[in-house]
């Protein structure tokens, strides 16, 4: 079996389910700096300095909020790295992970209902001039309707992992009585 940085108690499902978030936001970021790049993956016309800038930006920000799905998995999701100020060291309250992964799952599912039903069939003709450049806009668009249900059913995990972990902790109360 390959090695991982995961933890021992998080089922394998679990794993692979953190993993496959950074992977499925990926494509779209990939395909927003090829677009800054001046590669032929959209229409470049009309196309200003700061919507370049906005573009890069959304691709890096949006890469580095999949990648904290895997704190769900990892060490680093339990105790907080002693290299960040005020926190490190220190436990990470179960509740302080599992409920901003769920609350970004839950608007991540809404804004990709929202734009999906009011705002993809203008963008795709809007910044589309080819059948290839369609198909690849799709492409690389796609896999991120997988992220909403993937970090649920990962924070979900999580919870559950983190919960059974906290019942089998004997209390202060229970300890020293």
């Amino acid at each position: 079996m390959q090695k991982t940085d995961a933890l021992p108690d998080v089922p394998r499902w679990a794993v692979l389910t953190a993993h496959a978030v950074p992977l499925v936001a990926l494509p779209s970021g990939l395909w927003r700096i090829a677009q800054i790049a001046g590669a032929p993956v959209a229409d470049q016309s009309g196309r200003d300095g700061r919507e370049m800038v906005l573009a890069l930006s959304l691709a890096l920000v949006s890469e580095a909020l999949a990648l904290l799905t895997l704190g769900l998995v990892r060490p680093w999701g339990e105790i907080a790295p002693r290299r960040l100020p005020f926190i490190g060291g220190r436990p990470v309250r179960t509740l302080a992970a599992v409920i901003p992964a769920l609350l970004g799952a839950a608007l991540l599912g809404a804004v990709s209902v929202w734009f999906a039903w009011t705002q993809a069939a203008d963008l795709v003709e809007r910044v589309t001039r080819t059948p290839a450049q369609h198909a690849l806009l799709v492409a690389c668009y796609a896999p991120l309707l997988a992220w909403p249900p993937l970090l649920a059913a990962t924070a979900l995990a999580y919870h559950r992992r983190r919960r059974t972990t906290e019942d089998r902790t004997p209390t202060a109360a229970a300890t020293s009585g």
